[in-house]
């Protein structure tokens, strides 16, 4: 009679997570939806930083100007499709991720739901800390990514010449996939401090031993941003791995705290 009960409880939790994957899964098509709907708007957005009078673009020339410094020329990058379904498919996908995008707080919130009647009140605290935090970090991580290291990288692959005889045009398939593989990448990264915190309260790492393996983790950032950034050029390696070190800097602060508390 346990072994039954046991069985159907066991059952009885499949069917409430099966609820939530296919309510997930219907706000996520819907925003989705939405997306592929405002083709324009979404375009724009994605777009944007391909052109001169982006807003990073606009900061750095101000800057420049505020400085005394000659302000940067006005560049123009075109893209090109070659395939004949390339533009569609690219569609569908960009208005996918952003249908993910949109959908994430309402996913958090019902796996959240779910996995809440098992914790303790004081895990649950935690719980809400962890996923709040992480959240926040991962989509400032997208930011960064989509304001600072993609427009900065675009603009000097885009407009890098061997020969003024030698036109760039970038492939629409190229610029998309970089974007999004820099952004995601980005979004996992800029967890560092989240983890850090959450391996400081386990006992498992100390504010000590990340500042005496300093240098070496130095050398792994190098190497993680050599394969985050699609491309090898210095530039690119260093616009990357300057806000990791700050994440690793500011990992080390927040395991501090972990440790006292």
């Amino acid at each position: 009679m346990g072994n039954n009960e046991q069985q159907m409880s066991f059952w009885e939790h499949l069917d409430v997570l099966r609820t939530v994957l296919l309510k997930i899964l219907l706000v996520t098509v819907v925003c989705g939806m939405a997306a592929f709907l405002f083709k324009g708007q979404l375009f724009d957005i994605v777009l944007a930083p391909k052109d001169s009078g982006f807003i990073t673009y606009r900061w750095m020339t101000s800057f420049a100007e505020l400085l005394g410094e000659a302000s940067a020329d006005v560049f123009d990058v075109q893209l090109i499709n070659t395939g004949l379904a390339e533009q569609f498919l690219i569609h569908v996908k960009v208005a996918m991720c952003a249908g993910v995008l949109c959908a994430s707080p309402y996913m958090l919130y019902q796996l959240f739901c779910f996995v809440s009647p098992a914790l303790h009140d004081n895990e649950r605290k935690y719980a809400v800390a962890m996923v709040g935090s992480g959240y926040l970090m991962f989509m400032l991580g997208v930011a960064v990514s989509y304001f600072l290291i993609f427009p900065f990288t675009f603009r000097f692959l885009g407009t890098y010449q061997v020969s003024g005889e030698v036109t760039n045009m970038i492939a629409l398939p190229s610029y998309i996939s970089t974007m999004m593989v820099m952004c995601l990448t980005m979004g996992i990264v800029f967890e560092m401090p989240v983890m850090a915190w959450l391996f400081g309260r386990m006992g498992l790492l100390s504010a000590g031993f990340m500042r005496r393996y300093r240098r070496h983790a130095v050398v792994i950032i190098l190497i993680v941003a050599a394969v985050i950034t699609p491309t090898s050029d210095v530039f690119t390696l260093l616009l990357v791995s300057c806000p990791i070190y700050l994440l690793y800097e500011t990992s080390i602060a927040v395991v501090r705290i972990a440790n006292k508390q």
